[in-house]
C-alpha cells in the first residue's frame, strides 16, 4: 500500500515500527504549491542588488542592502494584499556600533511579516532567512557580493512560504523573517529574539534557513535528496538545579530544540518525496553560526535547516577565477528545485505546528522501582487529546506511540521507566500534533518554565 506523496506503509513501518499518525491532505496540498520558478525569480532579484553587505549603500533604489530590504518588504506587502491584508509587515531595526565588524553606527534593519493565528495568536512559529551578503574581506562593503545561495536562497524560501501559507488560516501565528546583520555578528536575530522576549512571544520553534540551494559539495558529492537540521542539546539558559536533575533523569538529547528537529525530520519522511533529513546534534557547523543561535541563547527552540554538502569555493569569496576554479556565490551555483524542496519542508512543518495545539505544559514522569510508567501534564487550549511517545535511550527518533485521549495522566502498564525515554504531544481534533515534550525542565517548551 502506498501513502499519499509516494511513500509506502512498509517503509514507514520499518523505520517507526509502532508509531501511528494521521495523514493530512492539506499538507500535501501545501507542498505541491511551492514554486521553484518563484524562488528563482526572487533569488535573481536579490542578486541584482550587487551587494547586500550590512554596511553597504542604503539610499540607492538599485544597489545595496537598503534597496534589497525595501524590495523584500514590498514583496511581503504584495503577498499580504493578495490575502486580504493577512500579514503585518514591518521593518525591525536597531543601531549597532562599537563592534568588531560594525565599528561605526549602522542601522541594522530586518523585514518581518506576521500571519496572526485565529485561536492562539501569541504562539509563534518562525521561518527565517538572512538578507546580507559578503565577500572574502568581511569589511568590504563595496565589491559585488551576489550571495545567491548564502543567503538569497533562504530569503526567497521565506517569501515563497508566505505566498503559499497566507492562503490558509491557522490556529497559531506564523512569522516570515528576513534578518539582517548575520555576516557581521548575528545582529538581526539577536534584535528579533530580544524583542520577542520583551513582548512576551511564546515561540514554539524557529526554523532558520541558511543556504538551502546548493547540491554540489566541495567534497565532490552531488546530491539533491538530503538536508541537514542542526539542533543544540542542553539549553543555553539551563539553571544549576536543572542541570543536576538532568544528570539523573536524562534530557541531554531531548531539549525542545532537539524535539523540533525530530518533528521536522518526521515531516520530511511523511510529506516531502525524495528527501531524507539528517538531524545533527550540534548547535551549528564547526566554528560557524547562524541566526537560530540568538533565539537559543534566550531559551527559544530553534534549528538550522540547510544543504548537506557545502561548496566553500562559493561561500564568502571574492568573485574570481584561480587555477581554473571559479570562486564566488553566484546564481549559477543554485539549484532552484532543491531550494523549493527545502522550502516545502519548512512550509509543511510550519503548517503542521500552527494547526496543532501548543505543546503540553508541565510534563512530568513517575515510575521508579515500579513495573509501569506514569506521565502527567497540564492540558492546553485547543487539544482534543494527547499522545505518549517513547523510544530506547539510544534511538534517535521516537519508536512507539499511544493516543490516550483527553486526559492529563496516563500509565503505560509494564513499560519500565528505566529502559526508555518518554514524551507527550498535544493532538487537535483533526489529528495535527505538536512537537513532543520530554518530561521536566530539560524538555519544557515554555521560556518561563518552572523548575518543579
Amino acid at each position: 500500500m502506498a501513502l499519499a506523496g509516494g511513500f509506502s506503509t512498509a517503509a514507514v513501518a520499518a523505520e517507526n515500527p509502532q508509531v501511528d499518525y494521521q495523514d493530512q491532505a492539506k499538507i500535501h496540498e501545501i507542498v505541491a504549491q511551492v514554486s521553484a520558478e518563484n524562488i528563482e525569480r526572487d533569488i535573481e532579484k536579490l542578486v541584482s542588488f550587487g551587494t547586500r553587505h550590512t554596511l553597504s549603500e542604503t539610499e540607492s533604489d538599485t544597489r545595496g542592502i537598503g534597496a534589497a530590504r525595501r524590495w523584500i518588504k514590498a514583496e511581503f506587502e504584495k503577498i499580504s494584499a493578495a490575502c486580504g491584508n493577512c500579514l503585518d509587515v514591518y521593518f525591525q531595526s536597531q543601531v549597532i556600533e562599537g563592534e568588531t565588524r560594525i565599528p561605526d553606527p549602522v542601522e541594522v534593519v530586518s523585514v518581518i511579516a506576521v500571519q496572526k493565528g485565529t485561536q492562539d495568536p501569541n504562539r509563534y512559529v518562525i521561518m527565517s532567512g538572512d538578507i546580507d551578503s559578503r565577500v572574502s574581506d568581511v569589511m568590504d562593503f563595496t565589491s559585488d557580493a551576489p550571495g545567491a545561495n548564502d543567503n538569497a536562497s533562504g530569503v526567497a524560501g521565506a517569501l515563497e512560504a508566505a505566498r503559499v501559507l497566507s492562503q490558509y488560516k491557522f490556529d497559531g501565528s506564523i512569522v516570515y523573517a528576513a534578518l539582517a546583520g548575520e555576516e557581521q555578528g548575528l545582529f538581526g536575530g539577536r534584535i528579533m529574539a530580544e524583542q520577542a522576549k520583551a513582548d512576551g512571544w511564546n515561540i514554539e520553534a524557529v526554523l532558520n534557513n541558511d543556504m538551502i540551494g546548493n547540491i554540489e559539495g566541495i567534497n565532490g558529492v552531488i546530491n539533491n535528496t538530503t538536508a541537514r537540521i542542526f539542533a543544540e542539546g542542553t539549553r543555553m539558559d539551563e539553571t544549576d538545579r536543572e542541570e543536576t536533575r538532568r544528570r539523573y533523569t536524562g534530557g541531554e538529547v531531548d531539549s525542545p530544540t532537539r524535539n523540533v528537529a525530530r518533528y521536522v525530520d518526521w515531516v520530511a519522511d511523511r510529506y516531502i518525496p525524495n528527501l531524507d533529513t539528517m538531524v545533527v546534534y550540534r548547535l551549528d557547523r564547526f566554528g560557524r553560526g547562524g541566526h537560530h543561535r540568538p533565539f537559543n541563547d534566550l531559551g527559544f527552540p530553534g534549528v538550522r535547516i540547510m544543504e548537506t554538502n557545502e561548496n566553500y569555493n562559493r561561500q564568502h569569496q571574492d568573485l574570481r577565477t584561480e587555477n581554473g576554479i571559479e570562486y564566488g556565490d553566484t546564481i549559477d551555483g543554485v539549484n532552484f528545485d532543491y531550494a523549493a524542496k527545502l522550502t516545502s519542508l519548512n512550509a509543511a512543518a510550519l503548517a503542521n505546528m500552527a494547526w496543532a495545539p501548543a505543546p503540553p505544559a508541565k510534563v512530568s514522569i513517575a515510575g521508579a522501582v515500579k513495573p509501569s510508567t506514569t506521565l502527567s501534564w497540564n492540558k492546553v487550549n485547543g487539544a482534543a487529546g494527547y499522545k505518549i511517545y517513547w523510544r530506547y535511550t539510544d534511538a534517535p527518533q521516537w519508536q512507539y506511540s499511544r493516543y490516550v485521549g483527553d486526559v492529563n495522566e496516563f500509565t503505560l502498564e509494564n513499560v519500565v521507566i528505566d529502559n526508555y525515554y518518554f514524551g507527550v504531544a498535544s493532538v487537535s481534533d483533526d489529528g495535527f500534533e505538536s512537537p513532543v515534550v520530554f518530561p521536566g525542565p530539560s524538555g519544557a517548551f515554555s521560556i518561563n518554565r518552572d523548575d518543579d
